[in-house]
Order: structure tokens, then C-alpha cells, then sequence
């Protein structure tokens, strides 16, 4: 990876974007991607677009989404206790002990999730942290400190964590799911400019918010854009850390290549066509069923307006939704080269229809 990118990723990644309050996060995002489109929009809930060719009729999608997950402050004790409410699919098993941070009245208050010490607890009757178990201790001493602070019901809370690279093969921190989708998809942006190649057709890359409480952003955005082609990239489980059932999760590994999905949503010559393309790139990937829905931004753009030919290209990602979260390398230039690679091969005008 060039060094100008991976500074763009670290930083990207190190920045909080709770669903709902992304607003720093996409302006990072549009300033890197700036000079590799021709203009851009920003939608009234804060999904971004850029656009190249946007003139053109036949309209193409790439999407990630820029959301994480998070916590609410819901209820302050009078001795100053914060208790949370879950903004997305927040894990309060990984929280005791994690440091946060508190976006307040008055800007960042450094929080941290308190627990009883072993000594104290009867460790045989031990039950795993819950939301209504797990609480923060910013410091305060009753609720009327917590006020001065500037924190209050409804301030959302992030952890502290930031991006690590581990053993020069993994990128590893908070919030991959799914901002390194939106860095792979500016990267996509990037090439074509300065591969100096010129589609036949209107490329928008979009950045979607509020994908973690149910694929919002993107069926906000879909519906504006009306497009007939959406690649979408977001994340999928690696399963071979303890602990995953192979024959529930499959058999996704980190290292071997993007994830190409097989389900109802997904548009079968757009996926074939994907799949033919990495097999002439000579791009390594991995397959992967889905049930009823993808559960991805996926969904939301095929069923769009009258329909949209859609498709997923995945990230094998280990320990989702932890502090802790792992890609590898490779995969991240894999995944780019073949969204990249895929959008050559697309015509203007291109029929993905089974039949006529």
C-alpha cells in the first residue's frame, strides 16, 4: 500500500462515526476522494456520493457504509454512574475494563467500563455483561458532576481504541466493519483516475450511513441515485478462530481472497460476471451463501425502486464487532483490484437480465 493511503486508512479508521453522528468521518472521506471525482452530494442524514461522469444515463453504485457501532448514555445514577443503551450491535461482553470516549456538551470526556474486582465476586456464579449490567465511571461523583462534564441522557460513546498493524500481515481496530469498505472503494476511485480510465457509464461511490441499525443510509441513498448496477462491499466472518461452526459459518479465511455471495438478493449475472473476472485477474476469492438477506447494504439497493442488479464482494474479517477487529493485507488490495477490474468490464447500457 502507497504511503499516502495507508495514512488515509489510519486515519479514517482512528476517527469515530457512530451510526447517527458520522459527520466527521464522511468529511474525511469526501476530502481524500475529492480530486478523483468530478462532484458529489451529501443527503439530508449524511451518506455521501461521489460522482464521476454524472451526466451519463446508465448509473453504476459502489458501496461501503461509514457507520460503527456504539452506546448511548440512557440513564446517570446519583452517585454518577452512566448506564448505556446500544447503538447498533454493540457487544457488551468485550466492554468491562475497555476505555471510551464520551462526545459531550463540551466536546470528548474520557470515560472508562468499571467492574466488580474478582476478590469481590463470587466467580462460580459469574454471569456474562449485559446492557444492563455494564455501566461507565467518567470520573464523577454524582450526576450533578456528570451535567458539568457536559454529558447527558442520548451522548453517544465510543471506544478508545485505534488501528494496530500485527505481525505485518493484519490490520487490526475498531471500526473496520465497515470503514475499510469505504476505503477500498475511494482506492477503486483513485486507480481509475490515475489510470486515466474513462467508463462508459455514471460511477457513484457511495459512503451510506446508518447500515448498522438496518441498512437506513443505503435505502435512503438508492432511491435518490435510481442506479442499475450496485456493488456492494462491507465485511464477513473469518471462521477459523475458535469457536466458529464451519458448518454454519462456512469456510471463509482471512488471507484468501474477497467473498463472492451467493443468495436471493444478489443478481446472478452481475455475480457470475464478478467471478469471471477475478478468475481472468487472477484474483484468489472464496464463496459464500446467504439465506433470506445478505444482512449488508446489499439488500437494500436490489430492492430499490424496480429492482436493481446488485452484488456483494466481502472482507474476511476476524472478531467482528469487538475493539479487536482483523483483516488481512492482501485481502484489502484483492477486494479493491477486483471492484476495479469489475467496473472495466461493465458496458454502458449493460442488460443483466437472465432472459429477454
Amino acid at each position: 500500500m502507497r504511503p499516502e493511503s495507508f495514512e488515509f486508512l489510519q486515519a479514517y479508521l482512528n476517527n469515530p462515526s457512530p451510526t447517527g453522528f458520522e459527520k466527521e468521518g464522511q468529511k474525511l472521506w469526501l476530502e481524500y476522494l475529492k480530486p478523483y471525482i468530478d462532484e458529489y452530494f451529501v443527503d439530508t442524514y449524511g451518506t455521501v456520493v461521489g460522482v464521476i461522469n454524472p451526466k451519463a444515463k446508465y448509473k453504476v453504485v459502489i458501496e461501503a457504509h461509514a457507520d460503527e457501532i456504539s452506546y448511548f448514555v440512557n440513564y446517570i445514577t446519583k452517585e454518577g454512574y452512566l448506564y448505556l443503551r446500544r447503538n447498533g450491535g454493540s457487544d457488551p461482553l468485550v466492554a468491562p475494563s475497555k476505555r471510551v470516549n464520551i462526545f459531550g456538551e463540551k466536546g470528548i470526556v474520557k470515560a472508562i467500563f468499571g467492574w466488580p474486582a474478582i476478590h469481590v465476586r463470587k466467580v462460580e456464579q459469574d454471569k456474562a455483561p449485559t446492557i444492563e449490567t455494564v455501566f461507565l465511571d467518567c470520573g464523577a461523583s454524582s450526576a450533578e458532576e456528570v451535567a458539568e462534564m457536559g454529558v447527558h441522557v442520548g451522548s453517544v460513546v465510543t471506544f478508545e481504541d485505534e488501528m494496530t498493524v500485527l505481525n505485518d500481515k493484519f490490520y487490526v481496530g475498531r471500526a473496520l466493519d465497515n470503514r475499510v469498505g469505504g476505503f477500498m472503494i475511494a482506492e477503486v476511485a483513485r486507480m481509475l483516475k490515475e489510470n486515466k480510465k474513462k467508463l462508459p457509464f455514471g460511477l457513484y461511490i457511495v459512503n451510506a450511513v446508518q447500515e448498522e441499525i438496518g441498512l437506513r443510509g443505503a435505502e435512503m441513498v438508492a432511491h435518490r441515485i435510481n442506479p442499475d448496477v450496485a456493488i456492494i462491499t462491507d465485511v464477513t466472518h473469518d471462521s477459523q478462530s475458535p469457536m466458529y461452526e464451519k458448518k454454519t459459518a462456512g469456510d471463509i479465511s482471512c488471507g484468501k481472497g474477497p467473498v463472492i455471495t451467493y443468495g436471493p438478493a444478489v443478481q446472478n449475472n452481475l455475480r457470475d460476471l464478478i467471478i469471471d473476472t477475478a478468475k481472468k485477474a487472477e484474483i484468489p476469492f472464496q464463496r459464500a451463501a446467504a439465506t433470506r438477506a445478505t444482512g449488508t447494504d446489499t439488500d437494500a439497493f436490489a430492492y430499490s425502486g424496480s429492482g436493481v442488479a446488485s452484488a456483494l464482494i466481502s472482507l474476511p474479517l476476524k472478531y467482528m464487532h469487538t475493539t479487536v477487529e482483523t483483516v488481512h493485507k492482501d485481502d484489502v488490495e484483492s477486494v479493491t483490484q477486483l471492484i476495479y477490474e469489475t467496473l472495466l468490464r461493465i458496458e454502458d447500457g449493460h442488460d443483466f437480465r437472465y432472459f429477454v
